[in-house]
């Protein structure tokens, strides 16, 4: 960043630099009347011909000085700095405070159909704006990155930022940089430097899919592919049947599918052709019908084997909705594992690595293999699960030819998860008395799990013992992350209770929170037991789950975990946190001369 805080550019002071991009940099500053402002610094060197007009103006500038609408941000200043010898144009509009689409996602997890609706439409209003100026203005860039909610507002109040790659549709054509834009939101056309009214429509059917099914339409993993074939391969993808997963969600109904649909076909003229008819669809003032988002010119060749294609589809099911508690441990992977999962090409951007795996550890009985299952549908991944027994063979080499077939198999589905559970009798360490063919098996795995995120799949392991996995295993590069689950804390437990109890005929006077108490120590499968246990004796004395009879059934059961196993795995837990170390380490001789 050329400037830092209290810096000025030209009468403005810097209150916080925001980022850099590949042409510009941006600051949050103050004017001269102490009014904060959001400023633009263009650098005029690092510009296509596509962002100058013929008078050498920045386009981005001159489009925001024509804008005057509710979800537009207000132009407030222009002009030149001449900066260490170099031309920058700078813009200045409107602050305002609040944050991306895209960070209310991550904070959120997901949005109701009522909130995708006015998103949808308060972006549409704005486009219906700019299409309709004398000479229309394309945005070009709809993604959830470029849609701001105002804090200070509801969704109606958002705006629609950043005109970077926007042109006025009197321009010639050009074809957009792979490099800058994410290509999944391009429109079919915008890939032969086609841009126009329905091209900003397409994208917001993108963005609208996404928000709904978490995934982008006709995705695929981008980064194998030389940047010369790029556009062949995603328009080849997009020859096939949009996949629409079957989900369960409150208000959402065929005509916002249907709308969805058509605002993503192939050819121009079957999507919506104004941004105002959009809007009226997803009011429901104009019925749609569903139809083919496949190219006509492809659509009527039947035989044609491309459109017939086999289609792995997404597993269904509650997420992390069917997981009580464990709400930090949700967040985190969120965060950590599932947004980079989800917006690959976001993170690619910026050389931020996507996750190859992660390793699930802790006691026996605390959820992991439940857990991971329906971490996959959180993701909204393909799922395998597989043992180590499945794998093993006492035939020499046969392994590692089943760890092979297991890999292919993933990338043929991809994007998958591969769930290995009792990982450390897969790949145990190898400097421990093994066999040598558990050997041959580490160094397959090893082989098969780098770089296994470029090829769309993501590998949880899942081990009591993770101090017997091969070291080589838990590098970077392979299993990336380390997650504990260990015994339910007392929030967990009160939420198992409520889970387990909810689809059974139970008395209203159960105190869950006197139940939380008893059962310190006891990992999920207990709870579990406890529940079926006095709903067996319930369904004996014909009456509800009663308080008592769950009492009965808690003392009657004993915790899975002793406390000298819960200080082990607290023990375990550190060394894989580093934050013990072992007693050789610890234990080093000083380098230097005896002290007498």
């Amino acid at each position: 960043m050329l400037f830092n805080k209290n810096d000025r550019i030209g009468s403005y002071i810097v209150v916080f630099p925001h980022k850099q991009s590949s042409y510009a940099e941006t600051y949050r500053v103050k004017d001269i009347n102490g009014k904060t402002r959001f400023l633009k610094l263009i650098n005029y060197s690092k510009l296509n011909h596509r962002q100058l007009d013929d008078n050498g103006r920045v386009i981005e500038v001159e489009i925001s000085k024509q804008l005057n609408h509710p979800n537009l941000c207000k132009y407030i200043d222009s002009g030149i700095q001449i900066i260490n010898g170099g031309q920058y144009a700078f813009l200045v509009t409107e602050y305002i405070s609040g944050e991306t689409l895209s960070q209310k996602i991550i904070r959120d997890h997901e949005l109701s159909v009522y909130e995708i609706k006015q998103i949808a439409k308060s972006v549409l209003s704005a486009l219906y704006y700019l299409h309709q100026q004398p000479i229309p203005i394309i945005h070009g860039e709809i993604t959830i990155q470029n849609i701001f909610i105002n804090l200070a507002g509801n969704l109606e109040d958002l705006k629609l930022i950043d005109f970077g790659h926007a042109c006025f549709l009197n321009q010639p054509p050009a074809k957009p940089n792979l490099g800058e834009l994410n290509a999944f939101y391009l429109a079919p056309e915008r890939f032969a430097g086609v841009s126009q009214v329905q091209s900003d429509l397409y994208s917001v059917g993108v963005m609208m899919y996404q928000l709904l099914y978490g995934k982008l339409p006709w995705f695929i993993d981008m980064t194998r592919i030389k940047d010369s074939d790029k556009t062949d391969t995603i328009l080849s993808e997009r020859v096939k049947a949009l996949d629409i997963p079957s989900i369960e969600k409150f208000e959402l109904d065929n005509q916002l599918i249907n709308c969805i649909i058509k605002s993503l076909s192939y050819d121009v003229e079957d999507r919506f052709q104004t941004a105002d008819d959009f809007i009226k669809a997803i009011a429901g003032d104009i019925i749609i019908d569903r139809q083919s988002t496949k190219r006509k010119i492809l659509s009527s060749d039947t035989t044609n084997s491309s459109t017939t294609s086999k289609t792995h589809l997404s597993k269904k099911g509650e997420g992390f909705a069917a997981i009580a508690g464990m709400n930090e441990l949700k967040e985190q992977l969120r965060e950590e594992v599932i947004e980079p999962l989800h917006n690959p090409e976001e993170y690619e951007r910026y050389g931020v690595n996507i996750p190859n795996g992660m390793l699930l550890y802790g006691p026996p009985g605390c959820g992991k293999t439940f857990f991971a299952k329906h971490f996959a549908e959180e993701v909204g991944f393909n799922f395998m699960c597989v043992t180590p027994a499945t794998l093993k063979s006492r035939y020499v080499n046969a392994t590692q030819e089943n760890i092979a077939k297991m890999f292919k198999e993933a990338e043929e589905k991809a994007p998958t998860i591969i769930f290995i559970d009792e990982m450390n009798e897969l790949v145990p360490n190898r400097e421990s008395d093994v066999h040598e063919m558990s050997r041959s098996a580490v160094n397959e795995m090893l082989a098969q799990m780098d770089r296994t995120g470029e090829r769309g799949i993501f590998i949880i392991g899942a081990t009591n013992y993770p101090h017997t996995i091969d070291p080589a295993i838990l590098r970077a590069g392979r299993l990336d992350k380390k997650y504990f689950i260990g015994a339910p804390d007392k929030t967990a437990r009160i939420a198992l209770f409520k889970l387990y109890l909810e689809k059974r005929p139970y008395d209203f006077g159960i105190d869950y929170e006197e139940l939380a108490k008893l059962t310190n120590n006891y990992v999920s499968a207990d709870i579990q037991l406890i529940v079926n246990d006095a709903a067996r004796n319930a369904l004996k004395a014909h009456s509800k789950i009663t308080m008592p009879l769950l009492i009965t059934a808690i003392r009657d059961t004993r915790p899975s975990l002793n406390i000298e196993e819960i200080k082990r795995y607290e023990q375990i837990k550190a060394k894989m946190e580093g934050t013990i170390s072992n007693k050789q380490d610890t234990e080093r001789p000083r380098i230097g001369f005896k002290q007498k």
